[in-house]
């Protein structure tokens, strides 16, 4: 943690957060879900507030249960390939949505109200070093959140499947 960074908020580790931050993110998909991405579509909270980020809704399946989750995550584009960050605040340990793609990477997302399929992807070390700075340019609170852990914050690129590719379905 350098000088500059603040220091971690006490309240991350309440344990009444995941349950409010699991229902504050069912009504930003219910709701970006209905608007096609007009509410809920970008990010306006912490370095957000100045320069919104935009949000996507990620499906991905329950490595153990199968059932089918939604998350909204922030997001950049790179190329034809979307990539999203597995920050989750800069908690000690990777969130679920990750540890999931992990064992079903085959997917979708949905961007405003395109919808696409993807196969996910851990960006290996030379891709994050380069979307790194690309990722903090969008949504600078990615380098207090790497500074809060002890983990390397994952990068995901989210690689376009083709219509015909069977894959493992998500929904």
């Amino acid at each position: 943690m350098t000088d500059q960074t603040p220091p971690r908020p006490r309240q991350l580790d309440s344990p009444v957060l995941p349950t409010i931050f699991k229902h504050v993110g069912r009504c930003q998909v219910w709701l970006y879900r209905r608007t096609g991405g007009r509410i809920g579509g970008m990010w306006r909270i912490g370095a957000g507030f100045r320069k919104p980020v935009p949000t996507l809704l990620l499906e991905h399946r329950g490595r153990k249960s199968g059932t089918v989750y939604t998350t909204p995550l922030l997001y950049i584009e790179d190329g034809d390939d979307v990539i999203v960050v597995a920050s989750q605040g800069g908690l000690p340990k990777h969130p679920q949505w990750y540890r999931n793609l992990c064992a079903h990477p085959d997917t979708r997302v949905q961007m405003g109200s395109r919808i696409r399929e993807v196969t996910a992807e851990t960006a290996d070390p030379a891709r994050r070093a380069r979307l790194w700075p690309l990722l903090v340019d969008a949504y600078a609170d990615f380098d207090t959140y790497q500074a809060w852990t002890e983990r390397e914050i994952p990068v995901v690129v989210l690689r376009p499947r083709a219509p015909d590719d069977p894959g493992e379905s998500a929904a």
